[in-house]
């Protein structure tokens, strides 16, 4: 974790305490708002604790700035150690539950004495939780429920940590001498949205040599069980020749339910490569994303392997910058961007209900256009001027039809109110989509993966819509997204559905986001011409085009 992370739960964590203790609710504000000014100012914020100018920033009080400056200094605050006094650490673990705020947990302490998540367990189960006043039943199956899906959510890691492991693990594969070759498997290699186990298949030549490298936590056959410091299992196949290697490699990918469906059981493979063990099933070669019991109830115009690959992508559509919440400058982003191969970009700050996000009013989107308009003739890079509009709870844009004229490309995303009812929900969405000026339906379903499930929607109805309006759909690459979901991908190319694979960064380090997406939609089966971002800039402005023919 980054000491600016870390900073930022310690104030978190001190606002909740001084809370939980009744005191002073300005104070309790001031480290609340302290912590989401040091997010909002993302890579800054280091520039200025580096160089003690804490005093320069709005929201950063001195209390806060002496809390700030002995965490940095010494790795603890003392702030915290006292509120911490006669309250067991493990109480922390309570404020991290959705739906238990600091006065219900002190009620928990004080009525029940619990003061961690087992104790809250064991009490929901014993039925106290619902006897307590001011809970009740609901809230106790609530609770219930949110433990349950803590469990659950334990045993997996997002893809782009996986990825990380794996990149940690290779590296050190890549050292030990009887290893002569390597491949990710399994979950990773098929492109699973969270992993539970990250696998790999490796060629060696000693195999004394190559297991007295690892502590085995258990052995199946040619199956090591490393024992490593990470979340999850992390195994490897080993081999000693390259026949076998392929041929593990082909049945470790699975999925179990693509291979058996495939024949794979009742069928002696032949050959020395994958495309060749495809051959002796008499069937073609399928990618390894695409391995999954969801193939073969596609119909067969779908089952074509997906061409898509980062070379491909020429616009960089729907980012964040300094203007509303984002982190690194326009001139930042798109040096990003050309260095990573785009041709033109759409930058889509957000709009002005989301004021959380310093999103931009009327005026300021007129300002910014100004200086898209400068900053593309000074860089020769066409910026098109786009915005994040809020889908407001009856389903209209924040801004005017008049108004959207204006705007080049209109991102329409969900942001507040998700426990609306699914009917309501379906029709909000719709309504967006319809507007005349909507060009794309953001992150579609507000799934945060690990962490909050989609909000209740039709999304065959919401997907139906985009393709009877020409909205494009987004696959939005942030890796706690990766929205829309990949299976849902099949259906909206059957209804002939066009896609952008946006990062919906807010820093230049956001950006490589991009590459999940991609996976996400090559194991989808996405081609390029379904791709918008794939599209040279002359067909981009085509794209945008419809929209103003349709408004005539």
């Amino acid at each position: 974790m980054s000491e600016r992370k870390e900073i930022i739960n310690l104030l978190y964590n001190i606002a909740d305490l001084l809370e939980f203790k009744g005191e002073n609710p300005f104070k309790v504000n001031a480290f609340r708002n302290g912590a989401n000014v040091i997010r909002q100012l993302g890579d800054k914020f280091d520039v200025y604790l580096k160089e003690k100018r804490l005093a320069e920033v709005k929201g950063i009080g001195k209390g806060l700035q002496s809390v700030i400056y002995e965490f940095a200094e010494k790795g603890e605050s003392s702030e915290l150690k006292s509120l911490l006094e006669n309250i067991p650490e493990t109480l922390l673990e309570l404020f991290s539950i959705h739906g238990l705020g600091p006065k219900k947990i002190k009620l928990l302490y004080d009525q029940l004495g619990i003061t961690s998540i087992g104790e809250l367990e064991y009490a929901c189960k014993e039925n106290r939780i619902a006897l307590l006043k001011g809970f009740g039943k609901t809230t106790q199956e609530k609770i219930l429920a949110e433990l349950e899906k803590r469990k659950y959510f334990a045993k997996y890691i997002l893809l782009n940590q996986a990825d990380k492991i794996a990149n940690e693990i290779e590296a050190e594969l890549s050292t030990i001498k009887s290893v002569k070759k390597i491949s990710r498997t399994g979950e990773l290699r098929r492109i699973r949205e969270v992993i539970s186990q990250i696998d790999f298949v490796v060629l060696i030549d000693k195999e004394k040599t190559f297991i007295e490298h690892f502590e085995i936590t258990e052995k199946k056959n040619n199956q090591l069980f490393i024992k490593t410091n990470y979340q999850i299992p992390v195994s490897i196949y080993f081999t000693k020749d390259l026949e076998t290697f392929e041929k593990t490699l082909f049945d470790s990918t699975g999925s179990r339910e693509f291979l058996s469906k495939s024949g794979f059981e009742f069928v002696k493979l032949k050959g020395k490569s994958e495309s060749e063990f495809f051959k002796s099933m008499k069937m073609e070669f399928v990618i390894p994303e695409m391995r999954e019991e969801e193939y073969f109830s596609l119909k067969e115009k779908n089952r074509k392997n997906s061409d898509l690959n980062f070379s491909n992508m020429q616009g960089l559509l729907h980012f964040h910058t300094t203007f509303s919440d984002g982190r690194d400058t326009l001139d930042s982003m798109i040096h990003k961007a050309k260095e990573l191969g785009f041709n033109y970009a759409a930058v889509c700050d957000h709009s002005k209900s989301a004021f959380y996000a310093n999103g931009l009013n009327e005026e300021r989107i007129l300002e910014q256009k100004k200086l898209l308009k400068q900053f593309s003739e000074e860089k020769n890079f066409v910026v098109f001027q786009g915005i994040e509009s809020d889908i407001l709870t009856d389903g209209s844009l924040d801004y005017s039809n008049d108004f959207l004229k204006n705007i080049d490309f209109v991102v329409a995303s969900v942001h507040s109110q998700f426990n609306l009812s699914e009917t309501d929900m379906t029709k909000r969405i719709i309504k967006a989509i319809e507007n005349p000026y909507t060009d794309l339906l953001g992150h579609p379903t507000g799934r945060l993966l690990l962490s909050r499930d989609s909000y209740k929607v039709d999304v065959k109805k919401i997907i139906d819509a985009c393709a009877a309006n020409d909205v494009a759909i987004e696959i939005n690459s942030n890796p706690r997204r990766l929205d829309l979901d990949w299976r849902w991908i099949y259906y909206a190319r059957n209804k002939g559905c066009n896609f952008s694979i946006n990062a919906d960064a807010h820093s230049t380090e956001d950006l490589l986001y991009t590459k999940y997406g991609i996976s996400i939609a090559r194991k989808g089966g996405i081609q390029q011409k379904e791709v918008i971002n794939c599209l040279a800039l002359n067909e981009f402005k085509k794209f945008l085009k419809r929209k103003a023919e349709r408004n005539l």
